[in-house]
């Protein structure tokens, strides 16, 4: 049991720090945010592979690196509750929602369909929390040079990046599941154990 605790900590840890290395090789979108090289498909993996409440775990250990390494935006909130806003839905909640996707193990039986499944739901929830900090904060801060309304620019200026990052994490992930379906379902740690 112990030898499956340490494979599980330092699998997670290798996988957390892959995913922060892939968060940092970005191509800007020409309306802004980037769009990464499926920097979040590492906490999806640990999701479908440790199941979802040790990928929700290791989701929020990535979002306080991401926080960190971000940290210059939460400087620009004008009140402690923006900087909150900032902090808990640009970061915190927005990254910790991926660790979601294995919860979709348990009520879909085909595991590559869940997979997918996982991959959409919660990257729609991360870009459900950048819409709303689109909208309430910085829209406030600067306002968009397209004379768009907050909502539109928001659902735009995020919609762009975030379905972007989605199609290319899906892509990827049902590319990579065959090769790699015995550790996403960690059937070989079922092997270890016996």
């Amino acid at each position: 049991m112990k030898k499956i605790n340490t494979r599980k900590l330092v699998e997670s840890a290798m996988l957390i720090a892959v995913g922060t290395v892939l968060s940092m090789l970005k191509f800007d979108m020409p309306m802004g945010g980037g769009l990464t090289l499926c920097s979040m498909l590492p906490l999806v993996l640990l999701s479908h592979r440790y199941g979802w409440k040790w990928g929700l775990v290791s989701a929020a250990v990535y979002s306080v690196l991401q926080l960190v390494l971000g940290l210059d935006n939460v400087r620009y909130a004008t009140s402690f509750i923006m900087a909150v806003g900032v902090v808990m839905l640009d970061y915190i909640v927005a990254y910790t929602v991926i660790g979601l996707s294995g919860f979709f193990d348990t009520v879909i039986k085909d595991r590559r369909a869940a997979l997918a499944v996982g991959i959409a739901v919660t990257f729609c929830l991360r870009f459900v929390c950048h819409f709303i900090t689109g909208v309430w904060i910085w829209d406030a801060l600067w306002p968009n040079e397209y004379g768009m309304t907050s909502v539109v620019y928001s659902l735009v200026y995020n919609g762009w990046y975030m379905g972007a990052e989605l199609v290319l994490t899906e892509i990827v992930a049902m590319l990579i599941y065959k090769p790699l379906g015995k550790y996403f379902r960690g059937e070989d740690l079922q092997t270890e154990k016996a």
